[in-house]
């Protein structure tokens, strides 16, 4: 571990200034950082659980090709304040909403992971003329338990102990078992990325908290006002989900009735990043039918291999 650096053990401020390569906005004396790309409508990625930023490394260039796309760190995780932070869809959708009002971004297309889709429901069933069009990416909602290894998390003492050990052993058995299909996207390199986050002070803490609250799935009212507006909404789910399974996407699709429904074959908790190039189109397929003659359909297999998730991290914009 030559050169190892404990985990929760990292100023929030220092390690921004040596990491952190979006912008900082103060929101209600909370500072969000932020990533920003491209041009035209504006388009809002949100990350879920044990993420930040980086979970669109793989998608936000390709999604700027047709939209300005903003990344956001919800507040208690990324580079974003640990500060006074009681994390809640409630909490998350008042950052959501305080940012769109700072920027002064009018209406959005939300895209949100996991529990960043609860925020993007619980937004949208709150401030439905603010949201352009809607992608739930494996997202929370329905009642569904935690995966037995998280509720060992949830027990008083032991969370703290396994999240205290220092090394990567934990963290990257917990991506490859619960997160991700395709092992051999968790290079060193993505790894590092990912959980870079997790070095700052605070955030044992905060990972701990929102496990114990549980408050995943709990918007099934929610996603039934959700199916009353005049929302176009996409979800997209990975077949192998060892999280959030398939069913419960098949369930939301369901409820949320004329919602269009998208499976990658080859993707588990994160199909964004196990299969970026056919998420990338699906999404930007969605996006764009309304605005053009009806497309073809997306194949299934891509045309090539292509290098993802090995690029620098996100340059300041």
């Amino acid at each position: 571990m030559n050169g190892f650096v404990p985990w929760n053990s990292q100023s929030l401020s220092e390690w921004s200034r040596k990491h952190a390569h979006g912008k900082f906005v103060d929101l209600n004396g909370r500072s969000t950082h932020y990533v920003k790309r491209g041009a035209g409508e504006p388009l809002i990625l949100i990350h879920g659980f044990n993420m930040d930023v980086n979970t669109w490394i793989n998608n936000i260039d390709a999604l700027a090709e047709s939209h300005k796309v903003y990344g956001i760190d919800l507040w208690g995780l990324g580079f974003s304040a640990r500060d006074s932070v009681d994390p809640s869809f409630e909490l998350y959708t008042e950052q959501l909403l305080s940012f769109m009002d700072t920027l002064d971004i009018q209406k959005a297309t939300l895209v949100g992971h996991s529990m960043g889709g609860g925020t993007a429901i619980s937004f949208a069933v709150r401030y439905p003329e603010r949201v352009d069009r809607l992608v739930l990416v494996d997202s929370t909602g329905i009642p569904n338990p935690l995966p037995l290894r998280s509720k060992f998390f949830t027990l008083p003492g032991v969370g703290e102990f396994l999240m205290s050990i220092n090394n990567n052993y934990f963290r990257r058995k917990n991506l490859r078992d619960i997160w991700f299909y395709e092992k051999d996207r968790i290079t060193d390199q993505v790894f590092d990325k990912i959980t870079q986050f997790q070095k700052i002070e605070g955030s044992t803490e905060i990972l701990l908290e929102i496990l114990r609250e549980d408050f995943f799935h709990t918007l099934s009212d929610e996603i039934s006002q959700l199916n009353q507006l005049d929302l176009p909404i996409l979800v997209i789910w990975g077949r192998h989900d060892a999280s959030i399974p398939l069913e419960i996407g098949e369930e939301m699709h369901r409820l949320l009735e004329g919602s269009r429904f998208e499976v990658i074959e080859n993707g588990g908790h994160m199909p964004n990043f196990d299969n970026p190039e056919r998420f990338n189109r699906i999404v930007d397929d969605f996006l764009l039918e309304q605005q053009e003659p009806a497309r073809l359909s997306i194949p299934d297999r891509d045309p090539g291999p292509r290098q993802v998730g090995q690029g620098q991290p996100f340059p300041a914009r």
